[in-house]
């Protein structure tokens, strides 16, 4: 099971990568597949994920094909 995951702003320059594959047996809630990738890089409070275009909760399950997007916290004004 392959799962692409996709950061996007000032988390693709804290991680220090834009994309990673992740290939896994079962399927995983989105803040595990967080953990795993970036074992050494917490996950920030206010993060937004995407799944397949899709903004989940950071308990949703990735699959096999699904592609996961990291969206730091939107501001403006």
């Amino acid at each position: 099971m392959s799962i692409k995951v996709r950061y996007f702003a000032s988390l693709k320059e804290s991680v220090g990568r834009s994309e990673d594959e992740l290939h896994v047996t079962d399927a995983l809630a989105v803040h595990a597949v967080w953990q795993r990738l970036n074992p050494d890089f917490a996950m920030p409070d206010a993060v937004l994920a995407a799944v397949n275009m899709d903004y989940v909760a950071l308990d949703a399950l990735v699959t096999d094909g699904d592609v996961l997007a990291f969206f730091p916290p939107i501001t403006g004004g």
